[in-house]
Protein backbone atom coordinates (compact mmCIF):
# COMPACT_ATOMS: atom_id res chain seq x y z
CA UNK A 1 0.00 0.00 0.00
CA UNK A 2 1.99 3.22 -1.12
CA UNK A 3 1.58 6.24 1.12
CA UNK A 4 0.49 9.78 0.91
CA UNK A 5 4.17 10.68 1.11
CA UNK A 6 4.88 8.00 -1.93
CA UNK A 7 2.50 9.74 -3.85
CA UNK A 8 3.94 13.02 -3.85
CA UNK A 9 7.44 11.56 -4.64
CA UNK A 10 5.78 9.79 -7.32
CA UNK A 11 4.08 12.78 -9.34
CA UNK A 12 6.98 14.76 -8.40
CA UNK A 13 9.29 12.49 -10.46
CA UNK A 14 6.43 12.68 -13.08
CA UNK A 15 6.49 16.52 -13.15
CA UNK A 16 10.32 16.40 -12.49
CA UNK A 17 10.45 14.49 -15.84
CA UNK A 18 7.87 16.20 -17.86
CA UNK A 19 9.46 19.34 -17.37
CA UNK A 20 13.09 18.00 -18.58
CA UNK A 21 11.69 16.57 -21.69
CA UNK A 22 9.49 20.23 -22.62
CA UNK A 23 13.11 21.88 -21.86
CA UNK A 24 14.71 19.73 -24.38
CA UNK A 25 11.86 19.17 -26.48
CA UNK A 26 11.70 23.82 -26.83
CA UNK A 27 14.93 23.42 -27.68
CA UNK A 28 14.95 20.89 -30.89
CA UNK A 29 11.84 23.15 -31.66
CA UNK A 30 14.27 26.13 -31.80
CA UNK A 31 16.66 24.11 -34.22
CA UNK A 32 19.06 23.40 -31.32
CA UNK A 33 20.82 19.86 -29.90
CA UNK A 34 18.93 18.20 -27.12
CA UNK A 35 19.06 15.37 -25.21
CA UNK A 36 15.62 13.96 -25.10
CA UNK A 37 15.81 11.95 -21.35
CA UNK A 38 14.46 8.60 -20.93
CA UNK A 39 11.64 7.98 -18.58
CA UNK A 40 13.38 7.06 -15.05
CA UNK A 41 13.19 4.10 -13.00
CA UNK A 42 11.18 5.36 -9.93
CA UNK A 43 8.16 5.93 -13.03
CA UNK A 44 7.17 2.47 -12.80
CA UNK A 45 3.89 3.20 -12.66
CA UNK A 46 1.12 3.40 -9.22
CA UNK A 47 0.68 0.45 -6.88
CA UNK A 48 -2.18 1.13 -5.38
CA UNK A 49 -5.40 2.31 -5.93
CA UNK A 50 -5.33 5.58 -3.61
CA UNK A 51 -6.20 9.42 -4.18
CA UNK A 52 -2.73 9.83 -6.72
CA UNK A 53 -3.62 6.39 -8.60
CA UNK A 54 -5.98 8.36 -11.64
CA UNK A 55 -3.43 10.79 -11.97
CA UNK A 56 -0.53 8.97 -12.06
CA UNK A 57 -2.17 6.55 -14.72
CA UNK A 58 -2.74 9.39 -16.61
CA UNK A 59 0.56 11.11 -16.74
CA UNK A 60 2.22 7.66 -17.65
CA UNK A 61 -0.39 7.52 -20.38
CA UNK A 62 0.48 10.86 -21.61
CA UNK A 63 4.26 10.15 -21.51
CA UNK A 64 3.52 7.04 -23.97
CA UNK A 65 1.41 9.30 -26.34
CA UNK A 66 3.30 12.59 -26.74
CA UNK A 67 4.36 12.61 -30.45
CA UNK A 68 8.28 12.86 -31.11
CA UNK A 69 8.16 14.84 -34.04
CA UNK A 70 7.60 17.20 -35.54
CA UNK A 71 9.66 19.43 -33.02
CA UNK A 72 6.62 22.02 -32.76
CA UNK A 73 4.53 19.67 -32.00
CA UNK A 74 6.90 17.53 -29.33
CA UNK A 75 7.09 20.57 -27.80
CA UNK A 76 3.72 21.74 -27.74
CA UNK A 77 2.36 18.54 -26.44
CA UNK A 78 4.71 18.13 -23.37
CA UNK A 79 4.37 21.52 -22.07
CA UNK A 80 0.15 20.73 -22.74
CA UNK A 81 0.89 17.36 -20.32
CA UNK A 82 2.67 19.28 -17.93
CA UNK A 83 0.39 22.27 -17.09
CA UNK A 84 -2.10 19.82 -16.79
CA UNK A 85 -0.41 17.82 -14.40
CA UNK A 86 0.29 20.57 -12.21
CA UNK A 87 -3.50 21.72 -12.67
CA UNK A 88 -4.93 18.14 -11.84
CA UNK A 89 -2.24 18.01 -9.01
CA UNK A 90 -4.47 21.06 -6.81
CA UNK A 91 -7.15 23.11 -6.72
CA UNK A 92 -3.96 25.45 -5.66
CA UNK A 93 -2.49 25.20 -8.27
CA UNK A 94 -4.95 25.25 -11.11
CA UNK A 95 -5.91 28.47 -9.27
CA UNK A 96 -2.30 29.69 -9.94
CA UNK A 97 -2.10 28.83 -13.51
CA UNK A 98 -5.36 30.77 -14.16
CA UNK A 99 -4.14 33.53 -12.50
CA UNK A 100 -0.84 33.99 -13.27
CA UNK A 101 0.29 31.01 -16.28
CA UNK A 102 1.08 33.90 -18.53
CA UNK A 103 2.75 37.03 -17.60
CA UNK A 104 6.59 37.00 -16.45
CA UNK A 105 5.87 36.20 -12.55
CA UNK A 106 7.70 34.50 -10.14
CA UNK A 107 5.53 32.59 -7.61
CA UNK A 108 7.09 30.49 -4.58
CA UNK A 109 5.92 29.47 -0.82
CA UNK A 110 8.20 28.29 1.68
CA UNK A 111 8.51 27.38 5.62
CA UNK A 112 8.84 29.98 8.81
CA UNK A 113 12.06 28.92 9.74
CA UNK A 114 13.28 31.92 10.80
CA UNK A 115 11.90 34.56 13.41
CA UNK A 116 12.74 37.31 11.45
CA UNK A 117 10.77 36.20 8.26
CA UNK A 118 12.92 38.40 5.84
CA UNK A 119 15.15 35.58 6.22
CA UNK A 120 12.75 33.05 4.62
CA UNK A 121 12.09 35.58 1.90
CA UNK A 122 15.65 35.42 0.83
CA UNK A 123 15.86 31.53 0.87
CA UNK A 124 13.01 31.58 -1.75
CA UNK A 125 14.39 34.27 -3.42
CA UNK A 126 17.30 31.84 -3.73
CA UNK A 127 15.81 28.52 -4.76
CA UNK A 128 17.09 27.56 -1.58
CA UNK A 129 13.99 25.53 -0.14
CA UNK A 130 11.11 23.73 -1.14
CA UNK A 131 7.15 24.18 -1.27
CA UNK A 132 6.42 22.55 2.40
CA UNK A 133 3.16 21.46 0.65
CA UNK A 134 4.35 20.19 -2.63
CA UNK A 135 2.26 22.68 -4.56
CA UNK A 136 3.06 24.75 -7.44
CA UNK A 137 6.12 27.39 -8.15
CA UNK A 138 6.10 29.48 -11.10
CA UNK A 139 9.68 30.33 -11.68
CA UNK A 140 10.84 30.74 -15.23
CA UNK A 141 14.44 31.67 -14.25
CA UNK A 142 15.04 28.59 -12.02
CA UNK A 143 17.74 27.29 -14.26
CA UNK A 144 18.51 30.30 -16.18
CA UNK A 145 22.41 30.73 -16.53
CA UNK A 146 21.87 34.73 -15.67
CA UNK A 147 22.42 32.98 -12.27
CA UNK A 148 25.91 32.54 -12.34
CA UNK A 149 26.26 36.04 -12.41
CA UNK A 150 23.46 37.36 -9.77
CA UNK A 151 22.54 34.36 -7.97
CA UNK A 152 19.04 34.80 -6.95
CA UNK A 153 17.87 36.37 -10.16
CA UNK A 154 15.95 38.00 -11.18
CA UNK A 155 16.30 39.46 -7.90
CA UNK A 156 18.89 41.34 -6.40
CA UNK A 157 17.66 41.81 -2.87
CA UNK A 158 18.93 43.48 0.02
CA UNK A 159 20.61 41.79 3.54
CA UNK A 160 17.68 40.37 5.38
CA UNK A 161 18.22 43.52 8.09
CA UNK A 162 17.05 46.19 5.11
CA UNK A 163 14.58 43.98 3.01
CA UNK A 164 11.55 45.58 5.50
CA UNK A 165 12.64 48.78 4.97
CA UNK A 166 11.58 48.68 1.04
CA UNK A 167 8.29 47.08 1.90
CA UNK A 168 5.05 48.55 3.11
CA UNK A 169 2.30 46.70 5.22
CA UNK A 170 -1.02 46.06 3.10
CA UNK A 171 -4.35 44.94 4.73
CA UNK A 172 -5.90 41.46 2.99
CA UNK A 173 -8.06 43.34 0.65
CA UNK A 174 -5.23 45.22 -0.84
CA UNK A 175 -3.17 42.26 -1.08
CA UNK A 176 -5.75 40.62 -3.14
CA UNK A 177 -5.85 42.91 -5.81
CA UNK A 178 -1.95 43.42 -6.08
CA UNK A 179 -1.91 39.80 -6.36
CA UNK A 180 -4.82 39.82 -8.97
CA UNK A 181 -3.16 42.76 -10.96
CA UNK A 182 -0.54 40.54 -11.70
CA UNK A 183 -2.63 39.11 -14.16
CA UNK A 184 -1.40 41.63 -16.57
CA UNK A 185 1.63 42.31 -18.38
CA UNK A 186 3.21 45.87 -17.75
CA UNK A 187 2.46 46.82 -21.57
CA UNK A 188 -0.60 45.24 -21.05
CA UNK A 189 -3.63 46.85 -23.07
CA UNK A 190 -5.87 44.66 -21.43
CA UNK A 191 -6.17 45.62 -17.94
CA UNK A 192 -7.86 43.33 -15.47
CA UNK A 193 -10.18 45.88 -14.32
CA UNK A 194 -12.16 45.75 -17.99
CA UNK A 195 -11.71 42.28 -18.11
CA UNK A 196 -14.97 40.21 -17.83
CA UNK A 197 -13.09 37.15 -16.03
CA UNK A 198 -12.30 40.55 -13.19
CA UNK A 199 -14.48 38.84 -10.94
CA UNK A 200 -12.83 35.11 -11.12
CA UNK A 201 -9.47 36.43 -11.01
CA UNK A 202 -10.39 38.38 -8.27
CA UNK A 203 -11.34 35.36 -6.40
CA UNK A 204 -8.15 32.99 -7.34
CA UNK A 205 -6.00 36.15 -5.78
CA UNK A 206 -8.12 35.53 -3.02
CA UNK A 207 -8.05 31.62 -3.01
CA UNK A 208 -4.27 31.53 -3.57
CA UNK A 209 -3.46 33.98 -0.28
CA UNK A 210 -6.19 32.35 2.03
CA UNK A 211 -3.65 29.24 1.86
CA UNK A 212 -1.89 31.08 4.31
CA UNK A 213 -4.73 31.70 6.79
CA UNK A 214 -6.67 34.32 8.64
CA UNK A 215 -3.91 35.61 11.15
CA UNK A 216 -1.49 36.66 8.05
CA UNK A 217 0.69 39.48 7.30
CA UNK A 218 0.76 41.04 3.47
CA UNK A 219 3.47 43.29 2.59
CA UNK A 220 4.37 44.83 -0.85
CA UNK A 221 7.01 46.67 -2.37
CA UNK A 222 4.75 49.57 -3.87
CA UNK A 223 5.29 52.85 -2.97
CA UNK A 224 1.73 54.17 -2.96
CA UNK A 225 0.40 51.26 0.09
CA UNK A 226 2.36 53.37 2.32
CA UNK A 227 -0.55 55.72 2.23
CA UNK A 228 -2.71 53.37 1.31
CA UNK A 229 -2.33 49.88 2.53
CA UNK A 230 -6.03 48.91 1.36
CA UNK A 231 -4.98 50.55 -2.51
CA UNK A 232 -6.95 49.18 -4.94
CA UNK A 233 -4.15 47.93 -7.31
CA UNK A 234 -6.59 46.54 -9.76
CA UNK A 235 -8.58 50.10 -10.30
CA UNK A 236 -5.23 51.51 -10.80
CA UNK A 237 -3.88 49.13 -13.09
CA UNK A 238 -0.20 47.29 -13.14
CA UNK A 239 1.54 50.01 -15.67
CA UNK A 240 3.28 52.84 -13.47
CA UNK A 241 3.36 51.46 -10.10
CA UNK A 242 5.78 52.98 -8.80
CA UNK A 243 7.99 50.72 -6.08
CA UNK A 244 11.16 50.09 -3.94
CA UNK A 245 13.62 47.74 -6.25
CA UNK A 246 14.30 44.22 -5.48
CA UNK A 247 15.20 43.21 -9.12
CA UNK A 248 18.53 43.10 -10.93
CA UNK A 249 19.39 46.00 -12.72
CA UNK A 250 22.01 44.03 -14.76
CA UNK A 251 21.89 43.44 -18.69
CA UNK A 252 21.66 39.67 -18.95
CA UNK A 253 20.91 37.54 -21.87
CA UNK A 254 19.76 40.44 -24.03
CA UNK A 255 17.21 41.58 -21.48
CA UNK A 256 16.40 44.47 -19.35
CA UNK A 257 14.25 44.22 -16.05
CA UNK A 258 12.42 47.64 -15.66
CA UNK A 259 9.53 47.29 -13.83
CA UNK A 260 8.27 45.20 -10.80
CA UNK A 261 5.26 44.35 -8.18
CA UNK A 262 6.05 42.36 -5.55
CA UNK A 263 3.52 40.99 -2.98
CA UNK A 264 4.70 38.44 0.74
CA UNK A 265 2.55 36.87 2.84
CA UNK A 266 3.42 35.54 5.76
CA UNK A 267 1.84 32.93 8.40
CA UNK A 268 3.26 31.33 11.35
CA UNK A 269 4.28 28.26 8.95
CA UNK A 270 5.07 29.51 5.83
CA UNK A 271 5.96 32.47 3.76
CA UNK A 272 4.27 33.05 0.31
CA UNK A 273 6.57 35.30 -2.58
CA UNK A 274 4.73 36.68 -5.41
CA UNK A 275 5.99 39.19 -7.85
CA UNK A 276 5.44 40.58 -11.51
CA UNK A 277 8.07 41.58 -13.71
CA UNK A 278 8.34 43.64 -16.81
CA UNK A 279 11.70 42.31 -19.28
CA UNK A 280 12.57 44.19 -22.32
Amino acid sequence: MSTANDDRIALDLLDAHLECLWRAACELERGNRAVVPEVPRGLGGPAADDGATELLRWGYGELTRIPRAPADVFARSVGSSLMELRRRRSPWNAAALRLLEDPYVFLATGPRQHKDWAEDVLQLMHREVPDPRGWLRIDADRNNNARNDVPAYPFEPPPAAGLRDRLHPLEPTGAVTALAVMAEEWGDDRPVRDRPERDALLADAQFLLDRYGPDAQFWTNALDAASDPARDFVQAGLKGTRVHGFITCEYINGLDLLEELGLIAVSDNEVGVFWSIGAY
